[in-house]
């Protein structure tokens, strides 16, 4: 009975300690994007593409060879997710027919019902990885054709349009990758709730270091900002009449 019981705890206190994480990473990305590596790196897109729109005819290629890098990324990890989701699904199918006992090296609650939550949990995972980095391809491939749009100088609406869509792409992307991450501690799960509890525990304290900057990042990225957003301003000023 004790050991049944270990189900019911460790595996709501590791579920816990990992919603808790991520509400304060999405906390400190709204509040203070520059102390988190998904704020830096929004705004460096929000950079890239101003610089590349200023000269669409001569930048357009390298705009679209790196869109089309995002995009083989987020093809590589949906057809990942959808073949693992796959493979699950044939695994839950044949080991149910079969009727296999549980093997010895799980040690918690072994009833069939926690077997199939466990297979379950995890193809939802997967199905969600593929979900958000289809999302990731659609936006990204919006992106590749309004990048090449040539605008007016000072019309600053259509380039902030283009940087949203990109954010949005690359947001998907993340949340795919995210899911990725939440996969382990529960493939650890099936061994049983000690492993969950253990994965969960070191994988929030390497996610911590994974989302987070240091102080020469951040100093580096706001004084390439204010010389970007100064060197915008001279160049204005110097096409007006």
């Amino acid at each position: 009975m004790e050991e049944e019981c270990l189900d019911y705890v460790l595996v709501p206190s590791a579920l816990f300690m990992m919603a808790a994480y991520h509400l304060w990473l999405i906390y400190t990305v709204v509040r203070y994007p520059s102390f988190t590596v998904i704020g830096i790196n929004s705004q460096s897109r929000h950079q890239w593409v101003h610089a590349l729109m200023a000269d669409p005819l001569k930048n357009g290629v390298l705009a679209v060879q790196t869109i089309r890098n995002n995009i083989m990324a987020s093809t590589l990890l949906a057809t990942t997710a959808i073949t693992l989701s796959s493979l699950i699904s044939v695994f839950v199918s044949s080991t149910s027919n079969s009727g296999n006992k549980v093997s010895q090296l799980v040690y918690g609650n072994k009833t069939p019902l926690f077997s199939s939550i466990k297979y379950f949990t995890i193809l939802l995972c997967f199905l969600v990885a593929f979900v958000c980095n289809v999302q990731s391809i659609r936006y990204y491939a919006h992106v590749s054709f309004l990048v090449t749009v040539p605008t007016s100088i000072g019309e600053t609406d259509s380039i902030e349009y283009v940087a949203r869509n990109l954010n949005r792409g690359s947001l998907f992307w993340s949340l795919g990758l995210r899911a990725f991450y939440v996969s382990f501690p529960l493939f650890m799960w099936i061994f049983g709730p000690i492993p969950m509890f253990i994965c969960c525990c070191l994988m929030t304290f390497s996610l911590y270091f994974l989302d987070t900057t240091t102080s020469f990042t951040r100093h580096l990225h706001s004084h390439s900002f204010r010389a970007k957003m100064k060197a915008d301003d001279e160049a204005v000023v110097q096409l007006s009449p």
